[in-house]
């Protein structure tokens, strides 16, 4: 089932996600991540549900060619003052020609759309042949549920333990606006978009937040769980990262 329920909040951080104003030491690590893998110079660059387009303005040192969609016209309208080429359109229905990107991004932005098949399918449509689509999203192995829950209808934000590892039933129930992927739902959504893996690996949190309050603790998690991104243990990573070829 790739349809999500709609869920009506005041707080976007709910039906929206939450995306970073600001370019933190985590989201540079996650571009370096991609960059190990993918090609950015001078290429055509789509970025799928950009927030304010923090990701398209550092993406613009690599190429001038990138563009940015997203939902929220406050975000679009807020970014664009700063960032140029922020469009107002869904991930289901990109107003964009057939291949006209190289690589397409979607950071932590699956899980909030409608129609996941669907926006896999889109951007298959706008790829490139050899060109690279990036997915970084919740993984259900991870201990902690990152986009709050809610309790009736009251929201409550923060990160939310073992919520992930409860039935889909419960979980559903509890977090009725956001997604988290299996490995395997997650393969059978990109191939079923007729999308090939080049990588499928996971990430561990840039930890920023505890690092502003407590860097000593910060920095020990980091030494001790980044290194489990190289090993049998990254499945418990936070985040899926991915990066899918046309068929």
């Amino acid at each position: 089932m790739t349809r999500y329920s709609t869920l009506r909040s005041s707080d976007k951080r709910a039906t929206l996600g939450h995306p970073s104003q600001v370019w933190t030491r985590g989201l540079e690590r996650r571009l370096e991540i991609m960059r190990r893998h993918v090609d950015l110079e001078d290429k055509s660059i789509l970025d799928i549900g950009c927030g304010v387009g923090a990701f398209v303005r550092r993406l613009r040192e690599f190429s001038s060619r990138v563009a940015g969609i997203d939902v929220d016209r406050e975000r679009v309208t807020e970014g664009g003052k700063a960032v140029p080429d922020l469009a107002l359109a869904v991930g289901e229905r990109l107003p964009f020609a057939d291949g006209a990107f190289d690589v397409i991004l979607l950071h932590e932005v699956l899980e909030h759309v409608t129609d996941d098949q669907a926006t896999l399918r889109e951007a298959n449509r706008v790829l490139r042949p050899g060109g690279r689509v990036v997915i970084f999203c919740p993984n259900r192995l991870y201990p902690f549920e990152t986009h709050g829950i809610f309790l009736g209808k009251r929201y409550i934000f923060g990160n939310m333990p073992v919520v992930n590892y409860m039935p889909d039933a419960v979980r559903n129930r509890l977090v009725p606006h956001a997604r988290a992927y299996t490995g395997r739902g997650l393969r059978r959504i990109y191939r079923r978009a007729r999308l090939r893996p080049v990588i499928h690996s996971y990430v561990f949190p840039g930890f920023d937040h505890i690092l502003a309050d407590r860097k000593i603790v910060g920095k020990a998690l980091r030494w001790l769980l980044y290194p489990l991104e190289n090993s049998p243990l990254r499945i418990f990573g936070l985040s899926h990262f991915v990066v899918l070829g046309k068929e």
